[in-house]
């Protein structure tokens, strides 16, 4: 017995194998997928659940999968395995590796840190295992502090692993059970996924784990195979006689559902993970029964918009744009770095999305097509000929050029740096931080610059006046708030949330001086009642900067609202607005979009410093004169 092909099934198989059904609608479903993740990509604000555009292909993919497999095994009594992966490898892999090659060479070219990682990623990618690498190294997906240029690949290993298992589990599901109770396993399934995603979250952690898991994220695929299952037995009939009878509603409420997830759901509500997923990928595959259901009359105007030429040719394309999509955003970014709800940003936003569409159609129409069409040893064949017809002289130009080609992606890959600029600057001012701690608090002498704050100081603070209390911004930015503020004592640390934060300032109790500078809410986001906690610490005597928060994340407008909720009416509290310093200058972040550069941190204790200064001017009625020194 040939080792690519499961044994055949007990019944005698079929002599004349039915024609392939034809799923029409399929490819706009397609389109809807691929525009949804695209557009959260460009930004999670326009469309904060966009996300779950991958659960919408999840489905798609179980419900194809699972209904070429129960036919080819009711028509020929067997699964020739060898046949499918090689099907879904002529399919996957070609493009890929152009993708994976081309956009590693090219991120190299612009920015050393675009390939930080590269080794685990593309081992990631060549082994379809992306998303338990991921998981294993402790890289997040929604709060990145480095680019991770294939981020986007964990999705196609969930699937890669799918098609590797599932077609020997629906041969023994056939094999084994009728036809009307096969739907009950991966219908199971999808429920345990759904349990072990709600028990595995937990509020205010990291997602990454539940998200990235193949056990935690298999509820779209199962579902999608648990409804080719009904459609291949005795439920077929009652369902499309329902469908047909209405088919004017059930169609647009289905898409309502997934349409309300992907605008009400987040990365960080709970909900998405406690039933979120199930709910969209359930709506997802009553749409896609909707959609290929027709019955012989007149579409619906559902179908009608799904079986569109716009619509149809994104969908066609969705695998080359889902591709190219993210690697093309972190190099623009890098390029053409801009503040959300700029022009720059919106003309940035375009230029990816340009960028996307002009490779994927390209990757489509000589990569993924005739590899399609003609397989690996016929494209072989092809190229070997146009290779020999080729001039001696443009031969040996064309392996040449293959090779180089190969051995500076080798080089890349291998002489790819550990850390970004980011994590280096990161790593050496905490060292700088950490020196500004003394071993052990002091207690200050009445006439001690670091005695508690009295009522009515409020002139512009010395440096050795000043306590910093802060994250991983403000440690990017020591040496800047050195030399604007000497004497300075910094208290900061990378990931520490607004209740740490709180804690080391209770820790520094009476000792903490008379001017104070908070800067937290990058991990995790911000409250006002996380911020009330801490000012109320500081008490109304001292005087206290709050900088506020920049990012490409959504999050950053609510969380900058909650901080000036907190601030209302507290006459000792200013902002230094860092996300208008930002705005005003993009270079003043480091390639992660987050972090001030070099540049940056100058103008990040400028910000401090003006804010102070403000608080003077606000109680004296007097502005002092600043020092601002050259920006590097």
């Amino acid at each position: 017995m040939p080792t690519s092909q499961v044994l055949p099934r007990p019944a005698v198989p079929s002599k004349t194998a039915r024609p392939r059904e034809f799923y029409a609608g399929l490819d706009g479903l397609r389109a809807l997928a691929i525009i949804s993740v695209l557009v959260f990509h460009l930004h999670d604000g326009w469309l904060p659940g966009g996300f779950l555009g991958v659960d919408v292909f999840f489905v798609i993919s179980g419900f194809l999968i699972t209904s070429l497999l129960a036919r080819e095994i009711a028509d020929h009594g067997i699964v020739d395995l060898k046949g499918f992966w090689t099907r879904r490898a002529r399919r996957l892999i070609p493009a890929l590796v152009l993708c994976v090659v081309a956009a590693t060479l090219v991120a190299r070219l612009v920015s050393p840190d675009l390939t930080v990682g590269i080794g685990r990623q593309v081992f990631g990618a060549a082994t379809f295992s992306t998303n338990w690498v991921e998981i294993a190294t402790g890289n997040s997906y929604f709060e990145q502090t480095a680019p991770i240029l294939f981020m986007n690949l964990w999705s196609l290993a969930v699937e890669e692993q799918f098609y590797l298992l599932w077609p020997i589990i629906t041969f023994v599901l056939v094999v084994r059970l009728h036809r009307n109770a096969r739907w009950g396993v991966p219908l199971g399934v999808a429920a345990a996924s759904t349990l072990a995603m709600a028990l595995l979250y937990q509020p205010g952690a990291d997602v990454t784990r539940v998200y990235y898991g193949t056990d935690t994220h298999l509820m779209g695929l199962m579902l999608g195979a648990t409804l080719a299952f009904v459609w291949a037995g005795a439920g077929r009939a009652p369902l499309e006689v329902f469908l047909l009878r209405h088919r004017q509603w059930v169609g647009p409420a289905a898409l309502a559902v997934v349409a309300a997830g992907m605008v009400l759901l987040s990365e960080s509500s709970p909900l998405t993970y406690r039933g979120g997923f199930t709910v969209v990928s359930a709506a997802t595959g009553i749409l896609v029964l909707s959609a290929i259901t027709r019955g012989g009359g007149d579409r619906t105007p559902l179908q009608v918009v799904l079986d569109g030429t716009v619509v149809t040719w994104i969908g066609r394309r969705s695998y080359g744009l889902y591709l190219w999509h993210w690697p093309s955003i972190v190099v623009v970014d890098q390029l053409w770095p801009a503040a959300p709800n700029t022009w720059q940003f919106f003309v940035s936003r375009a230029l990816a999305v340009g960028v996307t569409a002009g490779v994927a159609e390209l990757s489509f129409r000589y990569v993924e097509e005739p590899m399609r069409k003609a397989g690996f040893r016929e494209t072989g064949r092809r190229v070997l000929r146009w290779a020999g017809d080729l001039p001696l002289a443009r031969a040996r130009g064309f392996v040449a050029a293959s090779l180089l080609l190969a051995l500076c992606f080798t080089t890349v890959v291998a002489t790819a740096p550990a850390m970004t600029e980011t994590a280096r600057v990161l790593l050496a001012n905490a060292e700088a931080a950490e020196a500004t701690e003394p071993d052990a608090p002091a207690e200050p002498a009445a006439s001690d610059p670091v005695a508690p704050a009295t009522t009515g100081n409020w002139t512009m603070p010395a440096g050795d006046e000043v306590d910093g209390f802060g994250d991983s911004m403000m440690v990017s930015s020591v040496h800047a708030l050195k030399l604007y503020f000497p004497g300075i004592r910094i208290d900061a640390t990378s990931n520490r949330r607004w209740a740490a934060g709180q804690e080391a300032i209770d820790a520094r109790g009476e000792d903490t001086r008379r001017a104070v500078v908070v800067h937290f809410g990058l991990n995790a986001g911000t409250t006002p009642e996380d911020v009330t906690r801490v000012l109320d610490a500081l008490g109304p005597d001292r005087m206290v900067v709050l900088v506020n928060l920049y990012g490409t994340f959504a999050r950053v407008e609510t969380d900058n609202a909650a901080l000036m909720e907190a601030v209302a009416g507290r006459s000792n509290v200013a902002v230094a607005d860092w996300q208008q310093v930002v705005r005003d200058d993009p270079r003043a972040v480091q390639s992660d979009r987050k972090h001030p550069s070099l540049r940056g941190a100058n103008l990040y204790a400028r910000a401090v410093q003006s804010a102070f200064a403000d608080l003077v001017e606000r109680h004296t009625g007097t502005r002092p004169e600043l020092v601002e020194h050259p920006l590097p």
